[in-house]
């Protein structure tokens, strides 16, 4: 028996990442030296406090049972006390936090929970590729939100049409930036709880990278924002702040009906999350101030930028400098367009990064490199870049 896929399958976009990962796994089989800058998956260790912490919790016959359906109210105080001592922001446990497993998934059930077929979506363009998919899933009208460069890849709410803004129902947003690491400022937050105050728009911020600013910038949670809880939420991962991305561990803060919403359409799809892995999740947030490790990662990171910029700087290829996340953007060279650049360093080089346009048509012209591998190895991928025909020409300006 053949059995067809469901309508809303058939409209999913293509997964973006599922692509890129099958072509350097092919080019790693076939015996070649692959430098994989391509995909944001931390290549360091979880913490060794954190994984103790796990291992003790699995060893406590009260996790072995199922979590309750909205997550275990210590893992919820603990993100609240989390927030109160990072941003000083004041949550109520019981009504303004959900756990999630991962924030993937807040950020695609949303449009489920909390929009109707054909309200309107306002989404950034370049933006994360699965802000999409929940469009898609919940069966919305999407209005892309473009952003550039000359504005800092912020939203510039003053080109958004008067038509589209009244239409709109939710507002994704992502600040420290993937895939560009720019971050925000207090001004643009305030603009943001304005736009969303008149014209009656939810606001999702995706805080995937709120640890990781660079050059003395702490990245700012839109909660910090006076307005900001009456009209949107935010989403946190564990993945990148404690290098837990296979833990599935994470949160979204903020507005007590769209919580509320997140929770509903969750009490039908799972029973929260393994409590050890909360226990280990509390671990984490507690530690966090004390413990130094993020700090040690964020400083990584930074020296990996560095090091990336001044090596690519040495044949003057200039990027975007990331102030935020762990990315860099990069301009594609005259003569290319992204997916052609991007294949041509794969082929050609061993190198392989995501073609930005993956991420909106708004990333075209750009490639985005990943900084989870070691200094050694991007320096070397910035080697094998510049040796290739088109830097060694003197026309790779874009």
């Amino acid at each position: 028996m053949h059995f067809e896929q469901s309508d809303l399958l058939k409209a999913l976009p293509k997964q973006f990442f599922a692509s890129l990962v099958a072509k350097v796994n092919a080019k790693i089989a076939a015996g070649d030296d692959v430098i994989n800058l391509g995909q944001g998956n931390p290549d360091l260790p979880t913490p060794e406090y954190i994984v103790t912490a796990m291992q003790q919790a699995t060893a406590v016959a009260g996790d072995h049972q199922y979590s309750a359906f909205r997550g275990e109210m210590r893992f919820k105080v603990a993100i609240a006390q989390f927030y109160l001592d990072t941003y000083g922001v004041t949550l109520d446990p019981a009504t303004e936090i959900a756990v999630l497993a991962g924030s993937k998934i807040g950020l695609v059930e949303l449009p489920w929970a909390l929009m109707n077929p054909g309200d309107t979506l306002l989404l950034p363009n370049p933006g994360y590729p699965d802000y999409w998919s929940g469009a898609a899933l919940g069966r919305v009208q999407v209005e892309e939100v473009r952003l550039t460069q000359e504005n800092d890849f912020l939203i510039d709410y003053t080109r958004i049409p008067e038509a589209v803004a009244q239409a709109a129902k939710l507002l994704y947003m992502n600040y420290p930036n993937n895939p560009t690491g720019a971050i925000a400022t207090h001004e643009f937050y305030d603009q943001t709880v304005a736009f969303a105050q008149q014209h009656q728009v939810g606001v999702v911020s995706d805080f995937a990278y709120g640890a990781i600013g660079f050059d003395g910038h702490q990245p700012l949670s839109f909660m910090q924002t006076p307005g900001a809880k009456a009209v949107g939420i935010e989403t946190y991962t564990f993945s990148k702040t404690f290098n837990m991305a296979g833990w599935r561990v994470g949160f979204a803060v903020g507005n007590a009906d769209m919580i509320e919403a997140i929770n509903l359409i969750q009490d039908h799809l799972f029973v929260s999350l393994f409590p050890a892995v909360q226990d280990a999740a509390i671990a984490a947030l507690q530690q966090y101030h004390t413990n130094g490790a993020v700090a040690q990662l964020v400083a990584v990171y930074q020296q990996r930028r560095d090091a990336f910029v001044k090596a690519v700087r040495a044949y003057n290829w200039e990027p975007y400098v990331p102030k935020g996340a762990f990315y860099v953007l990069m301009p594609v060279p005259k003569g290319f367009t992204s997916a052609t650049f991007a294949e041509m360093l794969l082929t050609s080089a061993n190198v392989a990064v995501a073609d930005a346009s993956g991420f909106g048509d708004a990333g075209e012209g750009y490639i985005r490199v990943s900084l989870t591998t070691d200094e050694a190895r991007l320096v070397e991928a910035a080697r094998r870049i510049g040796a290739l025909p088109v830097f060694q020409s003197g026309h790779a300006s874009s």
